[in-house]
C-alpha cells in the first residue's frame, strides 16, 4: 500500500467533509495505529482542536492495567518492565467496551493519568449522534485475539501513522529522559528492550492491516507522548 503525505490542514477538511457525508445519527470509527514515538496521541489532539464536536476521540492508554493489576501477575518484575508492551493492556476489556459503544452509539471510556501513571475511569463521553470516532493507541491493527475484533467488528478504517523509525526512536528517548526521569544508559535499555520490540510488533502486523499509511507533513509532537 503506497503511503499518503498529508498537512493537518487537508486531514482536518477531509474528516469535515466525511462528517458531513454521514446522515441520521449514523457514526464513522477510525482505528489510528502506529508505533511508540509516532505521535498518535498528538494527531488525533489536532484533529479534535479543529472539529470539536464533530470528534471523539478514545485513548488506548486508559486501558493500561493498574500497576496494582501488574502487581498480581505471575511475573510482576516483567510485568512493571514491559509496562506498554500488548500483555499490559487490559485488551479485552477494550474490544468489549468499543464493540458495545458502537452497538448503542455511546459510551464512557477511561483515560491515562500520566503523573499517577495509572488509568483514570470516565474521562471521555461519547455521546448519541452523528460523529467521528477516532481510537489511537499502538495495538489496535494487531492480528492476535482479541485485538483482530476491532479490525473487523468495529473500526470503518484503520489508519497507520508512519513516522521514519529514527525520528520515533529519537521521540522514545526523549520521553524516557524528560518524563519518566530515566537516565540515558536507562532510556537506551527500555528502548531496546521493551520499546523496540513493542515497535518492531506494531510495524509487522499493522502496516498491512491498515486501509491507510498516512505520513503528516512537517509533524513534531508537542509533548512526545504518544
Amino acid at each position: 500500500m503506497q503511503k499518503e503525505t498529508k498537512t493537518y490542514s487537508e486531514l482536518i477538511e477531509e474528516l469535515s467533509s466525511k462528517f458531513d457525508s454521514l446522515s441520521g445519527s449514523s457514526q464513522y470509527w477510525i482505528g489510528l495505529a502506529g508505533g511508540p514515538g509516532s505521535g498518535k496521541s498528538t494527531v488525533a489532539r489536532r484533529i479534535k482542536e479543529a472539529l470539536c464536536d464533530q470528534i471523539v476521540v478514545i485513548p488506548m492508554d486508559g486501558y493500561h492495567y493498574y500497576r496494582s493489576e501488574l502487581d498480581g501477575m505471575e511475573n510482576p518484575e516483567e510485568a512493571h518492565e514491559r509496562r506498554g508492551a500488548p500483555f499490559t493492556f487490559n485488551s479485552q476489556k477494550l474490544v468489549d467496551d468499543l464493540i458495545e459503544a458502537l452497538r448503542a452509539g455511546s459510551g464512557y471510556f477511561p483515560g491515562f493519568d500520566h503523573e499517577e501513571r495509572d488509568p483514570a475511569e470516565n474521562r471521555v463521553c461519547l455521546k448519541p449522534g452523528k460523529r467521528i470516532v477516532i481510537v489511537e493507541g499502538n495495538y489496535l491493527l494487531l492480528n492476535e485475539s482479541p485485538w483482530n475484533r476491532l479490525q473487523c467488528e468495529v473500526f470503518d478504517e484503520g489508519w497507520f501513522l508512519y513516522v521514519p523509525p529514527e525520528e520515533c526512536k529519537r521521540r522514545v528517548l526523549k520521553r524516557h529522559h524528560q518524563v519518566l526521569k530515566l537516565s540515558r544508559e536507562e532510556s537506551m535499555w527500555r528502548l531496546m528492550t521493551n520499546d523496540g520490540p513493542n515497535t518492531e510488533l506494531v510495524n509487522q502486523e499493522s502496516i498491512g492491516n491498515a486501509d491507510r499509511i498516512v505520513e503528516i507533513r512537517n509533524h513534531i509532537p508537542r509533548d512526545e507522548l504518544a
